[in-house]
Parts: structure tokens; sequence; C-alpha cells
């Protein structure tokens, strides 16, 4: 059997997704929430196999609660149900961990198939959520700064706050040699040779945020 705890603000939603997977013997719905926190907590609380969350909800997005998710029940599998399939939204879902994106406008099959592969711990993006995916890395096939790493590119942007070596490390809780090495490995990645191209990079790349 697989428990599933539906996420959405929209109580018609709610049932309607509830009917379509009660309609299939291996699926169990256990729990809902109206709101991203709510759905966070139950996650945590109750540990269902799938959590299925819409994007726009009130408190915070159901992608920063598939985010939050990851960190305090990371055996639960979230797949995203939206009506948005911005390359943005897609790319960052997927970054955060979501295993499955599926939109509100695909046919009912394509949810079932999204529950069922996140259950087993695949993933399931639905055509044009897979698309967006697809066209971003042949974008991007040949761009260094979607090869650095996380840690990379938080030290990257404490480069362009102006932080030295020494402060980076006690920020991060890492050793000075440990910031010497992700920032030589920076340099070696994005094929610069001071610290003004660097953060130059940086900048156009948009991992430094003058807004900041």
């Amino acid at each position: 059997m697989i428990r599933v705890v539906i996420a959405d603000d929209h109580h018609l939603v709610r049932q309607g997704i509830r009917a379509l997977l009660e309609a299939d013997s291996e699926l169990e719905v256990v729990g809902e929430a109206d709101n991203g926190l709510d759905a966070v907590e139950l996650a945590a609380s109750m540990r269902p196999d799938v959590l299925i969350m819409d994007i726009t909800m009130p408190g915070i997005s159901g992608i920063d609660a598939a985010e939050q998710t990851a960190l305090s029940a990371p055996d639960v599998a979230v797949v995203i149900l939206s009506m948005h399939h911005d390359e943005s939204l897609v790319r960052r879902a997927v970054r955060v961990g979501a295993k499955g994106y599926v939109l509100k406008g695909s046919v009912a099959d394509e949810l079932l198939l999204a529950v069922r592969a996140a259950a087993r711990g695949g993933t399931y993006l639905s055509q044009t959520a897979g698309e967006t995916i697809r066209a971003h890395t042949i974008r991007n096939r040949h761009d260094p700064v979607e090869a650095l790493t996380s840690r990379e590119r938080e030290v990257l942007r404490l480069i362009g706050d102006g932080h030295t070596n020494r402060a980076i490390a006690r920020q991060l809780g890492v050793s000075v040699k440990t910031v010497e090495r992700h920032r030589t490995s920076l340099m070696g990645k994005l094929d610069v040779h001071s610290i003004v191209e660097l953060i130059r990079v940086g900048i156009k790349s948009g991992v430094i945020d003058l807004g900041d």
C-alpha cells in the first residue's frame, strides 16, 4: 500500500485528488493539508510514502515546503502538482529534491504514474515539464557555472560580498585551507585567473546578487 498526503489550498481540488487516488486499491490517502507549513509537519509526523504538493499555497510555497520536507523527512517523496510550467519553477523543484512534477492540466493517469514512480524512488515529469528540463540542459550543456557544487556557489557568493578566506571559513564552519581549495576549484572551473574575473562571472551568472 502506498500512503499519500495531499497538500493544496483548495478543498475541492483535494477532494478530487483523493477520489482519484482512492479509486486505486494500492493507494491510501492518510492526510490533507491546506498550506505549506502544515504539509511539512504532516510529512514529518505521518511519514507517508508520497506527498502531493501544490506550488501556490498560503504560508510557504510548495517548493519551499518540498525543500523543508527533504530535510525533516528525507524518506518522503514529494510530487509537485501545479498549473505552472515555468522553467525556473520546474528546475527549482527538481533541485530541491522533488521526485515528480505534474501539471494540473495533464490527464489523471499522469498523477498516478508520478505517485507510483516516486514511491519506488524514481522520478516522473509530465511531458511539458520534462521538455522544459531537457531544453534547459541543452542550452546550458557547456555553461561551466552549471558544474559548480552548492558549496562552491556559496563560497562564490561570499567572495562577491567581499569576505576574506578566513571570514568565509568562519561563517561556513570549515578550515581556511578548505576555502582556499574551493576558491582554486572555482577559478579552474570558470577558467578565470583573478578574483575580479571570478566576481564578474559570478555577477553575470546570477550567483552573486548585487541587490543583497
